[in-house]
């Protein structure tokens, strides 16, 4: 349990310092591993008597790269194979929820399954993508906007806020 500011950013710091970077052919400095970080609030209301509680979920994605351009070998390219496959998982559970299919499939990936709450029932989600300006990154930034699109067309429905008396 936190009850400041500072232990927040404590925590912050140590899950940045525990987060893979490496080098690829597509980027100097490429994040292997997504990174997700919860805070879990509460708050009390003293003129009311209510309390409210709810989560924030901080989600970083590793960005996807393209086997063949990556020249990832060894350790890079299981984390690249992995970083595609929960990215993908995570389109699968997007289209989904978009398409209001009865099974959604969150536990094909540890990804989807820790986002489960996020993603779908009683929850807000706001997404930003980072693209990159340069000609070369064409082909990613095209993939990234595409998927962003898809994310864009999913309606999950309207967060409640839920109130403790």
């Amino acid at each position: 349990v936190v009850t400041s500011e500072a232990q927040v950013s404590a925590l912050l710091e140590r899950a940045a310092k525990n987060r893979v970077v490496a080098a690829t052919l597509c980027n100097e400095r490429s994040s292997r591993s997504h990174s997700v970080f919860r805070l879990r609030l509460a708050g009390d209301n003293e003129k009311t008597g209510q309390s409210c509680q709810g989560t924030l979920n901080l989600i970083d994605l590793a960005g996807s790269e393209r086997l063949s351009q990556s020249g990832s070998a060894g350790d890079r390219l299981r984390e690249t194979k992995s970083i595609n496959k929960s990215l993908s998982n995570l389109g699968t559970v997007i289209m989904a929820l978009a398409n209001k299919d009865q099974h959604i499939p969150y536990r094909n990936s540890k990804l989807t399954y820790l986002l489960q709450n996020s993603l779908g029932g009683n929850s807000k989600t706001l997404m930003f993508v980072n693209v990159s300006p340069q000609a070369v990154s064409f082909q990613e930034t095209l993939c990234s906007l595409r998927f962003a699109t898809k994310v864009n067309q999913c309606n999950i429905g309207t967060a409640t806020k839920k109130v403790v008396k």
